[in-house]
Formats: structure tokens, sequence, C-alpha cells
């Protein structure tokens, strides 16, 4: 942090109109990795909930999330910054609050930026080993993926876009094959167990819930790309409520494909046999070897398109924060060509290599992996992948509930025009849910890091989220007192001015 300055933000303009509702929702989708999430989120649901109804559970999330986004999507109209979540509290609930959720958000995104590079190294390293015979580190692998990650981020947000679609396009197709094939060969029918309510309203149904939010987290970062919409009064609640809509659909029908191609009387115990691998598995025995092995290199390739996706987020809160003078303000500079935020995108390659290297040398240098013998293979995963994934989960349900309520803050003296749905009623009812499911994760939070008992992991996780948190609301208050000019610019991103030049900028991109 840097200390509270009343030099002018940093003027540096993003990127301004090249993205429209596809690239945007498609950037959503990328960072919630359909490909993983059908391949591991859902195996992993069924096998540690025991629970057949996990498809229905997307639907009850995405039902909730879907009333979430009417309020986040009607205050996107009013609010534009790449801030996003910092903005729409520090707006809605006051500036302090905004430059805690800040420093939660940093935190959270770039624990689940930097927990994926874990399943990605170990991923790529074992596929190698398996089909190559070449034995190479898990964290090799990471260092590469890193330096591209990093290329694209100081790129045009527009050619993050293509190669994203393009990704994510090869993910469905792959994931819609394995559907057919599931309900082709169907061992015990079309069965719909699976989306029974009676199979889902059971005593496990907290743990299916706890799990299943975190296969949607992504879907809340349209509004980040807000400055660089064609129309962001219209652009991102578009985008966000088709990803809603695509990924709860996609989810729960391939979920219960699953159960259809296994069986439901099987999937429990096959998901607990096979992990991850069971999808690739399956196809292998039911589909030509090709088609599996192209299956697991798309496996990568989601894994990396969500890495990009992340990344771009945590470089443009960067972005945001330098701008407006919270953070050093060499973060709101932009490269001249691309308009990409360039010192964002290289401070958050730079925090991914530093945690990398940190479980590395705790994994080989100090032993730790030694701990999870007789598998201490999975070392990557079981601490890097599972640690931070579930700890970003943790804080970006946090940070929505928090903004259901900004949401109601932000229309409490003047609605806009709007009814009492969009500012009022749908916040409150999404809230509730939210502070549900983020009691349901604190009080599964030993089961989503596996761990048959509380570990110290338990404890310090959840503090690398709260605390920022406090300490962020008690700055917010220090600024208010110290540098009124700059508490002034908290969570209001673009001046006037540029807004004025922005409005006048002819769109481009696709």
């Amino acid at each position: 942090m840097t200390s509270t300055t009343t030099s002018p933000p940093a003027t540096g303009a993003l990127s301004h109109r090249r993205l429209g509702v596809p690239s945007i929702t498609l950037m959503i989708i990328a960072a919630s990795a359909p490909l993983t999430v059908v391949a591991g989120g859902v195996t992993t649901s069924f096998a540690v909930t025991g629970v057949v109804g996990v498809p229905l559970g997307f639907i009850v999330l995405a039902a909730a999330l879907a009333v979430f986004a009417v309020g986040y999507a009607a205050m996107s109209r009013f609010v534009t910054n790449a801030g996003a979540f910092y903005a729409y509290i520090a707006q809605g609930l006051g500036r302090p609050f905004g430059v805690g959720a800040s420093l939660v958000a940093l935190v959270a995104y770039n624990a689940m930026q930097i927990g994926i590079y874990g399943l990605f190294g170990f991923q790529l390293s074992t596929f190698l080993e398996a089909k190559l015979g070449i034995v190479t580190p898990w964290w090799v692998w990471i260092f590469a993926c890193i330096a591209v990650v990093g290329i694209l981020g100081v790129n045009r947000v527009d050619l993050s876009a293509k190669v994203l679609g393009v990704l994510v396009g090869l993910e469905f197709l792959a994931v819609i094959v394995f559907d057919i094939v599931a309900f082709a060969v169907a061992p015990e029918g079309a069965s719909t167990a699976g989306i029974d309510p009676a199979n889902l309203f059971v005593p496990g149904l907290g743990a299916v819930l706890a799990f299943g939010i975190a296969s949607f987290m992504g879907f809340e970062s349209a509004a980040i790309y807000s400055e660089e919409s064609k129309d962001p009064k219209r652009t991102i609640a578009r985008a966000t409520y088709a990803a809603v809509a695509i990924i709860g659909v996609f989810y729960a029908f391939s979920a219960w494909a699953f159960t259809v191609g296994v069986g439901p009387s099987r999937i429990i115990e096959q998901s607990r046999t096979f992990g991850p691998d069971l999808m690739f598995a399956f196809m292998s025995e039911h589909a030509p070897v090709i088609i599996s092995d192209v299956m697991q290199l798309l496996f990568l390739t989601s894994l990396f398109a969500a890495l990009q996706s992340f990344h771009n987020a945590v470089a443009r809160y960067l972005y945001s924060l330098g701008r407006e003078g919270l953070l050093h303000r060499g973060l709101g500079s932009v490269r001249t060509v691309s308009r990409a935020p360039w010192a964002g995108s290289v401070t958050q390659t730079v925090i991914a290599l530093v945690v990398t290297i940190g479980f590395v040398i705790a994994g080989e240098v100090i032993g730790l992996k030694a701990d999870f013998a007789p598998v201490e293979f999975l070392y990557p995963v079981l601490t890097m992948f599972t640690w931070l994934t579930n700890t970003g989960a943790m804080g970006l349900v946090l940070l929505m509930g928090i903004i259901a309520i900004a949401v109601i803050g932000f229309f409490r003296n003047d609605r806009r025009g709007l009814g009492a749905w969009p500012t009022l009623v749908a916040p409150a009812i999404s809230a509730v849910v939210l502070f549900t499911v983020f009691v349901l994760i604190v009080l599964n939070f030993d089961v989503l890091l596996g761990q048959a008992e509380t570990t110290a992991a338990t404890f310090v996780l959840p503090a690398l989220l709260i605390v920022p948190g406090i300490l962020g609301v008690v700055w917010g208050f220090a600024i208010r007192r110290r540098d009124p000019e700059l508490y002034e610019r908290i969570g209001h991103g673009i001046e006037e001015a540029e807004a004025a030049v922005l409005e006048t900028e002819p769109q481009r991109g696709i």
C-alpha cells in the first residue's frame, strides 16, 4: 500500500469499445472452465458428497445467481469501472467498505488464478509422461504458462478474447461429444435420478452447493470489462445473463449425462475410484482412444483459458486501484499501442511466479510433499490447487453477498426509474442465498480442502481474505480523515473529462 497523496490519478485509459456481448460472455465462460468443471468438479462433487442429485444442484445455483444478476446488472448501467466489486461496494455501502472489498477481491482472484496453475502443471507433466514417456517437474510447465499468459495480458484485450473464444468452443465440443456417448451407452437407461429433487434435498445438500458455487466463479467478472465494452449500459447485463444461463444449463445437462453414462447406482463409487480421470477413462472404453487423448489436451487448454481470464481480471483490478491512487499510481499505466493495463498484468505475473516458487520450495526443498504420502505426487493438486481455488471461491461468494446489499444501498434514495424488483427484492433474496452458501462453505471448508480433520490451513486460508478486508476498511476511514481528495476518488474510476472522451470514441472490436 502506498501512503496517501493528493496527486491526481493516472490518466491512462484502457482500450475502449472493443468488446461486445459475445466476447465478454466467452471470457466469463472461460474463467468458469467448462471442461475442467465437468471432468473435475462434477466427479469430485459426486465423490465427496455422495449425492446423486448433483446435476439438479447446478440448476438451483444458476437460478440463485440469476436472481443476483438482476440487481448486479441494474447497477452496471450506472457504474462503469474496471474495479467492479470494489467500485460497486464503494458506491453502494461507502468508500471505506469499497477499499476493504478491493483487497479481498485481489486476494480472491489471485488465489483462483494461481491455484489453477497447480492443476495445470500437474496435468501437463503427467500427460507427457503417460503419452510420450517424458518425465518433467510439474513446476516447469507452470513457469512456461505464466510467461504465455503474461504476454497475452499486455496485448489487446480482444486478442485474449479471440484466443479464449477458440478454446471455449473446443471445450464445449469435447463435452458435447462426451454427453452424446454417455446417453448412447446408458447402462441403466436414460435415468432421471440425477435431476430428481428427492436425490438433491438430502443431508449432503450443503456440501453440493458449497462445491457447486465454485464452478460458476468468473460469471461475475463481466463488470470488470465495462470500460472496454461497446455499450456498458447493455453489454454487461446481457453478457452476465447469457453466461449464467449457458453455464448453468450446460453443467446440469453434462452432470446428468455422467449419471446416465456411468449409471446412477455406480456414479458415486466410480467417481471415488477415478476422480477427474473418470471422463477420460469412460471415453477410452466407449470411444476411440484418440478421442480421449484429444479431450485430455482440451482439458489443459480449458485450464489455460481460465488462467488467462482470471489474469485479465486481476490486472484490471490493479489498474483501477492504481489509477485512483489507492495503490502505486504506476499500476494505472497502460500500453500505448494495446491500451492494456500492462503494469497490472506484469504485477500479477510476478505474484504468480513468487507464489509458485514458494510452493516449489515448500514441497521440494523443505519436504512438505512428504506429508501427503503415499500420494505425494499429487502435491501441487492437494495444496496449490485445492487450497488456493477454494479460498478464492470463498472470497468471491462473500463479495457477491456484500454486493447484493450494496445494490440496495445504491438505489436506496434514487431508484433511477427502475422498479422494486431489481433495486430491492432481487438483491435482498440473493443476499440471503449467497450468505447462506458462504456459511455452508465455511462449515464444509475441511471437506473442500480434502482434509480428514482441522489443520492450520483451515484457519490460515480464510484469514488471508478476512484480515486484508478488515484492514482495508480501517485504511479507508484513515484516508477520509487524512486525504479528502483521494477519498472522493475511491470507487469512481473514470474522471468526467475522460468519460466525455470515451463517449466520442468510435466503436471497435468484435
